[in-house]
């Protein structure tokens, strides 16, 4: 067992103004709005008229742009009440009613983590792989960072030797300690970094896990024997469980995250490399799952910047589709 910079930062660096984040995620999102863009500026500029193609030709873009059956569904039932009941005639008054109903479909995945309920907050973080997971901890680590808590890492995939070193060159970068070793047992490494983190009145322990599909399914029982000795280390962790998608993996993201959910009850998700696809509506996909009360996205990241990776807000995101 060995770790690598042992000291947190003690200051926090400067907080970046919001409207930096913003066009961060305007510009990530540009694959996505161009898409809907050209659609919808055909749709919502021919003939005024709202008649019976106009929705069937939105259905078919909405679902072009990765915003998945039930969620396109649940859009077009909204925009077809709203027309009833504020008796609107043209299409052009239907793009703000369009803008508002995404928002409030959307709604419910914005639930910001509460990190003060225990000391340290253990995040245990899963995924397929190649979907981000090792570098969304680094980002991590830095955010929680720019809030001045301390952080310490856990190199909990052992099957992936290039992971270990990702996660300590992040842990470097960051100024934080990372708890390794070289092989031997994800579960351990994770065990003895909770107790670290204990020892050294750590805030926040983010453990990494090794990539696997949900078709593995000895893999999925060896990740719910990790999640098992996290709560021998601490009874009420892990705090919370995230699940890492990458958003070109569009509407496949939903049976990834129930796969994972059944395994591991799932508390939040992370939503990578936005920046890359024009699939970006399947937030609202993920959004119309579990009849309303959906798995939270706690973050999406939007680039390969340290800093392009922030709590989602549904309002920011909507904004910056249209």
């Amino acid at each position: 067992m060995f770790s690598s910079s042992s000291k947190s930062s003690s200051i926090s660096p400067p907080v970046e103004p919001s409207t930096g984040w913003l066009a961060r995620l305007r510009g990530g999102l540009s694959k996505t709005r161009e898409l809907l863009k050209t659609d919808f500026s055909d749709l919502f500029a021919r003939n005024p008229a709202i008649d019976e193609v106009f929705f069937e030709d939105l259905e078919t873009a909405l679902i072009t742009a990765d915003v998945g059956v039930r969620a396109t569904a649940r859009l077009i039932d909204s925009l077809r009440r709203a027309q009833r009941e504020k008796k609107i005639v043209e299409r052009a008054a239907l793009y703000d009613e369009l803008k508002n109903s995404l928002a409030e479909l959307m709604s419910p995945l914005e639930r910001p983590m509460d990190t003060s309920i225990a000391k340290p907050f253990v995040i245990m973080v899963a995924g397929v792989n190649g979907a981000g997971k090792t570098t969304t901890i680094g980002k991590l680590a830095k955010h929680f960072q720019s809030e001045g808590q301390s952080v310490l890492l856990a190199a909990g995939d052992t099957f992936r030797a290039a992971a270990r070193e990702q996660l300590m060159t992040w842990g470097a970068r960051n100024n934080v300690t990372v708890i390794a070793q070289q092989g031997g047992d994800s579960a351990a490494v994770i065990f003895d970094a909770i107790h670290a983190a204990k020892a050294r009145g750590i805030d926040i322990v983010l453990a990494d896990t090794a990539g696997r599909l949900p078709t593995q399914l000895h893999l999925m029982e060896e990740i719910k024997k990790v999640k098992r000795v996290i709560s021998k280390a601490d009874p009420s962790a892990p705090h919370e469980t995230l699940l890492v998608l990458d958003a070109n993996t569009g509407q496949n993201a939903l049976s990834q995250t129930k796969a994972f959910d059944d395994v591991l009850q799932l508390t939040g998700l992370v939503v990578t490399k936005l920046d890359g696809t024009a699939k970006g509506g399947m937030l609202a996909g993920l959004a119309a799952e579990r009849a309303g009360q959906p798995i939270p996205v706690r973050f999406i990241g939007v680039g390969e910047s340290i800093d392009d990776l922030k709590p989602f807000v549904a309002k920011q995101f909507v904004d910056a589709l249209f």
